[in-house]
């Protein structure tokens, strides 16, 4: 007996039209793109988990974590992280959908 694959773009495409799928993935957008910048930091630094742990003054288990985006993270850190990987750390506020741009 085979199995039919489905792509994941076709499964994803398909769950995002279910408002509890929705409502449940957008609830978690900060915390993957958090992690996603912490990846994408560590890889333009051509570094692995285990030296960006190393210059932290921490361990592997910690950045993996860090890098889940599971683990609330204190400016500190992400300071400490940044420096890590000779990176330097931004913070934005971006508004959240369409209204007015003039506080009245």
């Amino acid at each position: 007996m085979s199995r039919k694959m489905i792509p994941v773009e076709e499964s994803l495409a398909k769950w995002r039209k279910e408002p509890k799928f929705r409502a449940a993935y957008d609830a978690l957008e900060e915390e993957f793109s958090l992690a996603s910048a912490l990846i994408e930091a560590r890889s333009r630094a051509d570094m692995t988990q285990a030296q960006v742990a190393r210059a932290m003054g921490t361990t592997q288990g910690v950045i993996a974590r860090m890098e889940s985006g599971r683990v609330a993270l204190t400016t500190r850190t992400l300071q400490r992280f940044a420096k890590a990987t000779r990176s330097r750390l931004r913070v934005t506020f971006e508004p959240e959908g369409p209204g007015p741009s003039k506080h009245q």
